[in-house]
């Protein structure tokens, strides 16, 4: 069994869901053709932007699940949260964070991540002004 890690250091991009599917391949490509089977773990180290595994192609769903996550989790005048000392986005941030969560375990196969045809990385900013973010990928196999 091995192990290797990799910090990755993406720019802040706007509040929504991007795919950063080809960036964490860009930093982790040469360690993960070494590996024949094993799992990616795959952890940003913030609390108001998240990851979450789904589709790789249409732009147009990665804009609706932003349309959502905004429905569902209020902010402004209708929002009734406490946390409001980093700002009126901060609290739905953190919320929207805990709903799709701070990791991803993908399989790895013959030195490739192992997702579906269809399926890519997102990062899913929740802030308004976020700075760049922190993602941890560690992997693990033989």
């Amino acid at each position: 069994m091995k192990f290797s890690q990799h910090e990755i250091r993406l720019p802040a991009m706007k509040r929504g869901c991007h795919l950063i599917t080809d960036k964490i391949l860009k930093e982790i490509g040469g360690s993960l053709s070494g590996y024949k089977v094993g799992l990616a773990n795959i952890f940003i180290q913030h609390t108001s932007a998240s990851l979450t595994i789904n589709e790789n192609a249409d732009p147009d769903v990665r804009r609706d699940m932003e349309t959502f996550l905004n429905l569902v989790v209020p902010e402004g005048s209708r929002a009734p949260w406490v946390h409001t000392c980093e700002g009126p986005d901060d609290m739905p941030a953190h919320v929207k964070t805990s709903l799709l969560g701070p990791s991803l375990t993908v399989p790895i196969t013959g030195g490739r991540l192992n997702l579906g045809t269809w399926q890519g990385i997102w990062l899913c900013e929740h802030r308004d002004h976020a700075s760049g973010r922190h993602v941890i990928v560690t992997l693990q196999g033989e």
